[in-house]
């Protein structure tokens, strides 16, 4: 019995001990819940203060990161379009000399070739009826159809001379179209200003500064017009030769050097020759028509004086006194 006592003694001490810390623990608790919530009572009143202080906080905090991107954004260069091959603005320019037998017929069909083609013949110079016939003519065809018109320009005859070229202008009409956006912006802001003029001579400057602006973009509007021609036609030299023609020689085929030299001094010679025999054939008539009859002046003039001679020299063998029949009367 006596251990039974004691074990429920322990037990009931064991009971109230655990009684009393789980008191203390909800007390803590609700201590601390009481604080926790007294602290958030007396925090909500300055809420407002702190959402109205959380912009400037936030701009504060964002400026350092806005100057060093704008920092880096003035480091890095601007970068170009990124255009491919078949958006890019080129000019196409090419020349081509073709031997044919009939130079007019040829010429017909050239002008086809260019109507078909979608182009026109621009210009036409012909040389004829020298046995040398000659003819060149400057064709504008659409960009997308030069090579073709120049292959089949090839074929009309026997090719003597070709020489193609290309120029990218895709940079200077980004430029253009830059320039003429900003220009047209200065002419609005103008006008703009131009309506609200309330003086005399506020009218007159405005009116001055708009035009001054107007010209300018009127310029960079026909600087693109050009570059759109140029780059929408092609522009191709065709050169149309008889069998017996001279093909136009190419400055740039001299060698240079002792044989440059030789050859420039040749066909100096050959050109002053030319020359000669040009000045002389223009002053042949001339001195057919004016020499003969000083010529003929001169011979008559000299017959006549070799004519006077023999009477000369007997009136100067002839004595001073008079005949000689009066000297011997005289004598006598």
């Amino acid at each position: 019995m006596s251990l039974i006592r004691k074990r429920t003694t322990i037990l009931l001490g064991t009971a109230l001990v655990a009684g009393i810390l789980l008191t203390a623990c909800g007390a803590g608790g609700s201590d601390t819940t009481s604080s926790v919530g007294g602290a958030r009572g007396a925090a909500e009143p300055a809420a407002p203060a702190q959402d109205d202080a959380k912009p400037e906080a936030q701009a504060q905090a964002q400026a350092p990161a806005q100057a060093q991107a704008q920092a880096q954004a003035k480091d890095q260069p601007a970068l170009a379009p990124n255009l491919s091959v078949d958006q890019r603005s080129i000019i196409y320019r090419g020349t081509i000399a073709v031997r044919v037998n009939n130079v007019n017929a040829a010429a017909a069909q050239v002008s086809g070739i260019a109507t078909t083609a979608g182009g026109f013949v621009g210009s036409d110079n012909r040389t004829s009826g020298t046995g040398s016939d000659t003819a060149t003519m400057e064709l504008r065809v659409p960009a997308e159809k030069f090579s073709a018109v120049v292959g089949q320009l090839s074929k009309l005859g026997t090719e003597e001379q070709r020489q193609l070229s290309t120029e990218d202008v895709t940079e200077e009409t980004v430029d253009l179209d830059a320039r003429i956006t900003v220009q047209q912006a200065r002419v609005d802001s103008g006008r703009r200003l131009l309506a609200q003029a309330k003086s005399l001579s506020d009218l007159v400057m405005l009116e001055r500064e708009v035009a001054t602006r107007e010209s300018d973009l009127a310029s960079l509007q026909a600087k693109k017009r050009r570059l759109a021609d140029l780059t929408a036609l092609s522009t191709i030299t065709v050169t149309l030769l008889h069998p017996q023609a001279v093909a136009a020689r190419d400055p740039d085929d001299n060698p240079g050097g002792f044989l440059g030299g030789l050859t420039a001094g040749w066909h100096a010679l050959l050109a002053s020759l030319v020359v000669l025999l040009t000045l002389l054939g223009a002053l042949l008539p001339w001195l057919i028509a004016l020499g003969l009859p000083i010529w003929g002046v001169l011979i008559a003039v000299r017959r006549f004086r070799r004519a006077r001679r023999p009477a000369l020299a007997v009136a100067a063998e002839q004595p001073a006194g008079g005949p000689p029949g009066d000297t011997a009367q005289g004598t006598d």
